[in-house]
């Protein structure tokens, strides 16, 4: 476990459940009878990337904001960073809590792995929100001219380069400061919250490990039709943000002809930080989401 102090949000309390052979950190807030909504994060942050989404949805629901193997106050496991395991975490966790079916909202990658949950156990996914982060059916010829905006990866995806990167050097800060739309959020916030846990080895090789199995298993497994045949039955929205450097609202569209119902929400000058630059849209349009 990290020892770097755990950021407080008014109202949030904070658990820890084991499942699956790991200790996974649960920031909670509202009602413990309200309809129960997952928050999964994206890389390179943990639950307190939605602070100020939670205090907004917990008017209504009952928020769980899950930190995923190896981040925040998760443990470290030396395996299963796969996208599908990470969705198995996520319900998994619901297992412990009791919960039997709930909405997950995640942000980034975190929405890729809301939308495996949504695959591999529909049962268990009442609604699904995609924040920053495209669906599993993207068109290739949107896609091909946009994937040079992953970068990055290539810095961090392959071992011992990826951690060293993350520990030494500010590359995790340089990403938070140029993915946000707006220019005036790292200097109301500090992000070392989140790249400070980084410093750690063991999440540092989390990150790498999360990020090499986006590229090689994901990103890669596009072109073969990894998803062809899928079919997603979970009411899904997805956000994106106008000015997101990562995911372009380009690539946003086409994934209704695989989905039951699926609508796509772009937030004006927006950039990929959508639950910290613009929370209240967020919120706003989760809730009406969510009637």
């Amino acid at each position: 476990m990290s020892v770097f102090s755990m950021p407080q949000v008014a109202d949030v309390r904070h658990r820890y459940v084991t499942a699956r052979g790991v200790r996974f950190h649960v920031a909670e807030s509202g009602p413990a009878d309200g309809a129960p909504i997952v928050l999964v994060h994206g890389f390179p942050q943990h639950w307190y990337a939605w602070r100020h989404v939670i205090p907004l949805l917990a008017t209504r629901h009952r928020v769980l904001a899950v930190d995923l193997r190896g981040f925040g106050w998760t443990e470290v496991a030396r395996h299963g960073y796969g996208t599908p395991d990470l969705a198995d975490d996520v319900v998994a966790v619901l297992d412990e809590l009791g919960i039997d079916r709930a909405a997950i909202a995640g942000h980034d990658w975190g929405g890729w792995v809301g939308f495996s949950a949504a695959l591999r156990h529909p049962e268990r996914v009442s609604s699904l929100i995609s924040v920053n982060m495209t669906h599993l059916w993207p068109v290739h010829r949107r896609v091909l001219p946009n994937l040079w905006r992953m970068w990055h990866t290539a810095f961090i995806e392959h071992p011992p380069l990826g951690p060293l990167v993350l520990r030494r050097t500010g590359f995790a800060g340089f990403l938070l400061r140029h993915w946000s739309g707006d220019p005036r959020l790292w200097e109301r916030e500090d992000p070392r919250v989140y790249t400070d846990l980084l410093r750690d080895p063991g999440h540092a090789r989390a990150a790498e490990q999360v990020n090499a199995a986006y590229v090689w298993q994901e990103i890669f497994g596009h072109p073969r039709g990894r998803y062809r045949t899928a079919r997603l039955t979970t009411p899904t929205l997805i956000i994106g943000g106008e000015r997101d450097v990562v995911i372009p609202p380009t690539v946003l569209e086409g994934g209704e002809r695989h989905a039951d119902e699926m609508r796509v929400v772009v937030v004006p000058g927006a950039g990929h930080l959508l639950p910290e630059e613009r929370p209240e849209e967020v919120a706003e349009e989760i809730l009406k989401f969510l009637i």
